[in-house]
């Protein structure tokens, strides 16, 4: 069953801007320990990917805020909600602290799906209920 459904678009320029403005801080507001470690990879041999990185990675969080319904509102945070990649570079959503308690209590899992062109980075999360019963909880 569909608990909810949350889809982004961000503005890559937007994100080169802020990361201008502020330097590493912004990247380390928004990105999890995982994630932080895959930006600096990234960052180290190619700057222009470390930032569609953190684009794609800031919408695909909106989504998923939209997605479990509480916008970023605890306990829904940046940190606590980490946006990570399969071997087979499949993204999927893993949550820590007390937004893991708050979605294990509901039951729930997701799907994300990123995607990142020129100017854009647009996010699209499905939040499903793996136990009907367990939806309003």
């Amino acid at each position: 069953m569909i608990f909810g459904i949350g889809t982004d678009i961000c503005d890559v320029r937007r994100i080169a801007a802020a990361q201008t403005r502020h330097g590493d801080r912004f990247a380390q507001r928004v990105l999890g320990p995982a994630e932080l470690q895959v930006w600096r990879a990234r960052g180290q041999r190619w700057p222009e990917r470390a930032v569609r990185y953190l684009a794609t990675r800031f919408s695909a969080k909106e989504a998923f805020s939209k997605a479990i319904g509480l916008g970023l509102r605890m306990p829904m945070t940046w940190r606590h909600c980490e946006i990570l990649n399969h071997a087979s570079g499949a993204p999927y959503v893993l949550v820590h602290g007390s937004l893991h308690d708050w979605c294990a209590a509901r039951d729930l899992r997701f799907h994300v799906s990123v995607s990142d062109e020129s100017d854009y980075a647009s996010s699209f999360c499905v939040a499903e209920v793996r136990s009907p019963a367990r939806a309003d909880a």
